[in-house]
């Protein structure tokens, strides 16, 4: 009897993957379905807990955060996403250089001109730190550079417009928040050009957008900038309704009636809520209990300095840079804003 020998594997049956063991095969299968899991327990909870759910929201309190929220985010948004889309346009296509070239070569008149060009090239927050850094690495003279940061955030067209609508009985907003906002950044410049040492400043290495092309780079800034933004917009928009709604009036009236307090108060709160300069000016219209030199205390500061710019500035420029130009922008924005709500408002 013949004994036959198994014929060599095939072509197909060589190069077949093996089989994945069972850990593997469940940790696949528990990935491929934890989203629609998760998705149809949240579905399933929302609609159990539909009439308690109804029953929270139809309370006077509940209403009238509900009434302040909305209003705060819809008014804002259309101006976030304004800002948002003109900020990136500039950080993408227009080069650092032209600001090297456009800059006068002292830096005692650098600043000043460096400063205005925030209101003729505006950016938000999240672009004017990358924009900074830019200038820097290509030459361009710190003190300049940091006067153009805090001033693109603040004075540029979109976020006077969203003043203006903001407080539409108050013109004189629009021009108090301009001419503190450009006082406290020229003024930051000059003090750096006097008292900055160049071992605080280390320079970013490379820019934000290298090695992507300018739609993709334009898109990607838009993006990150969008749910950025928005979302300190939406805290905003929390903290205000919470603060109309919940905290007893006559705590903010005795908060708003000392001079002192109301200042540092907004002016804290501003730097804790981060909220994006396009913004802004919507949540600071809802505090009616505060003085107007109070508001423009809070418009002035949250632009210039607060939790995610500190964190930006320290990651661009270095740790030690930013512990020491953060409390001196705090502490100038704040004197800026009441010299000039004292003689304007």
């Amino acid at each position: 009897m013949a004994i036959t020998e198994d014929a060599p594997p095939g072509p197909a049956e060589r190069t077949a993957p093996a089989p994945p063991s069972g850990a593997v095969a469940r940790e696949r299968e528990g990935r491929g379905l934890s989203s629609p899991l998760l998705l149809t327990l949240v579905l399933l909870l929302a609609v159990l807990a539909q009439s308690p759910l109804r029953g929270a929201l139809g309370t006077p309190l509940m209403q009238s955060w509900m009434t302040v929220f909305v209003a705060v985010t819809v008014q804002a948004l259309p101006f976030l996403v304004l800002g948002v889309l003109l900020s990136a346009a500039i950080a993408v296509f227009v080069p650092p250089s032209f600001f090297a070239r456009a800059l006068p070569n002292r830096p005692a008149l650098a600043v000043p001109v460096a400063g205005l060009a925030g209101a003729v090239l505006p950016g938000c927050e999240c672009a004017s730190v990358p924009v900074a850094g830019a200038l820097v690495r290509r030459g361009v003279t710190p003190a300049a550079a940091l006067a153009f940061l805090l001033s693109a955030p603040a004075i540029n067209p979109i976020v006077l417009t969203a003043t203006a609508v903001a407080f539409p009985r108050d013109p004189e907003m629009v021009l108090a928040r301009f001419l503190a906002s450009l006082l406290v950044a020229c003024a930051m410049g000059w003090l750096w050009q006097r008292l900055g040492r160049t071992d605080w400043l280390r320079p970013p290495a490379h820019g934000a957008h290298e090695g992507a092309t300018r739609g993709e780079a334009f898109w990607n800034s838009v993006r990150h900038d969008t749910m950025h933004a928005g979302g300190f917009l939406v805290l905003g928009a929390m903290a205000a309704a919470t603060l109309k709604a919940a905290v007893p009036a006559t705590w903010l009236r005795t908060a708003a009636d000392q001079p002192l307090l109301s200042v540092l108060a907004l002016a804290v709160l501003a730097v804790l809520l981060s909220i994006c300069s396009e913004a802004d000016a919507f949540v600071a219209a809802s505090l009616t209990q505060f003085s107007l030199t109070a508001k423009l205390v809070f418009l002035v500061v949250g632009p210039m300095i607060d939790l995610k710019l500190f964190a930006m500035q320290a990651g661009t420029f270095g740790r030690g840079f930013a512990l020491r130009f953060a409390p001196a922008t705090f502490a100038l924005a704040v004197g800026g804003a009441v010299l000039t709500g004292a003689v304007l408002l």
